[in-house]
């Protein structure tokens, strides 16, 4: 293994053998783990060895665009695909713009991993206002700090510090086309600065520079009566971060990004006017397809092409020992269920439950959350509470503030 990233006391090694080694390849591992969280590495002896199985997104690049970036339904097991009421649409669902009015800027934060201490965070700016006749609009900025690196070249000697960071700047939009129906979609410019100006056994490395859109619908039925209470159901999805494959060196080095569809519903019951209880279920699937040439599908053939049983490697061994098992579609998708009680339309409690199967990433956890409304102020937190042992999510912790000037 020729180059290293070192930060404060965590060193991380690529595991892959080849003979030309971009930079991409290089911090691969850094930027999997850190935005998407689905392979776990420990460290031993300063070499890196993967112990999780591989999950879905392991293979695509500036995954930190699947961070949720929003307390509210992050408290509720990262479900909100069928929510989407208030500025965060912009991440669960575009469409769900088109049933707010008004303005609304909102700001999340978080200390990204802090079980690695490596003061690493994770911001997320909003902003909607609505246009009566034409439909309402939003920006969005998300900014993922991954901390300051020592480079190392291929003799392993030190070539200076270096920050790196990913960041997306993005517009949205959501328009009625009925009462109960709703499109929408977004548009991002993606900016990930992982290394650049780095030389990796040769080659030049500079920062990563994509475009992406999405594409979803929301239907919400009218509010209807069930004896003594009221409910409304809904329905949606989103197929999130289509666009070309980006590159941190040249053509021949590039990675999908993490193109996703999310879909699910939601219910919610008004018992009177103090108290409301929501609950919300969310499915998500990667579109990303790996050829057995090491080559991925075109994201326009991706979405199609991705909906089949996939072989996933179960330890880090590489070659003939390596291990396989088959995993189903079924099984490729990650499941979020969460509750929100509101009372009073001033304050609410949540709870959810995140499930990723063993072999696509392992991620299970439990979360719990909790709401103020007051006047024009909203603030949110959530909280995780891993389930399995040593998980780097766990006690990970947002706080959202939101302005809504339509109150």
């Amino acid at each position: 293994m020729q180059g290293s990233l070192v930060h404060t006391n965590i060193v991380i090694k690529p595991f892959m053998n080849m003979k030309s080694l971009s930079i991409h390849r290089l911090v691969s591992p850094v930027r999997n783990y850190l935005t998407s969280l689905v392979c776990l590495f420990v460290l031993l002896g300063g070499t890196g060895h993967l112990l999780s199985a591989y999950g879905q997104a392991g293979s695509a690049a500036v995954v930190f665009l699947k961070i949720e970036p929003d307390s509210r339904s992050a408290g509720m097991g990262n479900a909100g695909v069928a929510l989407a009421d208030n500025a965060s649409a912009m991440f669960w669902n575009p469409a769900g713009l088109a049933y707010q009015q008004g303005t609304e800027f909102g700001l999340t934060h978080s200390n990204w991993l802090p079980e690695f201490n490596a003061d690493l965070f994770y911001e997320y700016f909003m902003a909607k206002k609505d246009f009566p006749g034409i439909g309402t609009f939003g920006a969005h900025v998300t900014y993922l700090f991954l901390g300051e690196h020592e480079g190392r070249d291929g003799q392993n000697n030190p070539t200076g510090t270096f920050r790196s960071y990913d960041l997306a700047v993005g517009l949205s939009y959501g328009v009625k086309l009925t009462e109960t129906f709703a499109i929408g979609t977004s548009l991002r410019f993606i900016y990930s600065n992982l290394a650049p100006n780095t030389s990796v056994e040769g080659q030049e490395t500079k920062a990563g520079v994509v475009g992406a859109f999405d594409i979803s619908a929301l239907y919400r039925t009218r509010p209807f009566t069930m004896g003594s209470t009221m409910g409304q159901f809904s329905a949606g999805f989103n197929l999130a971060n289509m666009g070309p494959e980006v590159q941190y060196s040249d053509s021949d080095q590039a990675d999908p990004i993490p193109t996703n569809i999310r879909f699910g519903y939601a219910f919610s019951v008004d018992f009177d006017e103090f108290n409301k209880l929501t609950f919300v279920n969310d499915f998500n699937k990667d579109l990303i397809r790996v050829n057995a040439n090491g080559e991925a599908d075109p994201f326009y053939q991706a979405i199609f092409s991705s909906w089949s049983p996939i072989e996933v490697r179960t330890n880090a061994v590489q070659d003939d020992e390596a291990e396989f098992e088959t995993l189903s579609v079924f099984n490729q998708l990650t499941i979020g269920l969460g509750l929100e009680y509101w009372y009073n339309n001033l304050f609410a409690l949540r709870s959810g439950y995140f499930y990723e199967h063993p072999d696509n990433g392992n991620r299970k956890f439990m979360t719990l959350g909790a709401g103020i409304r007051y006047n024009i102020i909203g603030v949110d937190f959530s909280y995780i509470y891993a389930i399995e042992e040593e998980s780097p999510l766990a006690n990970t912790m947002r706080f959202s503030l939101l302005l809504n000037l339509n109150r």
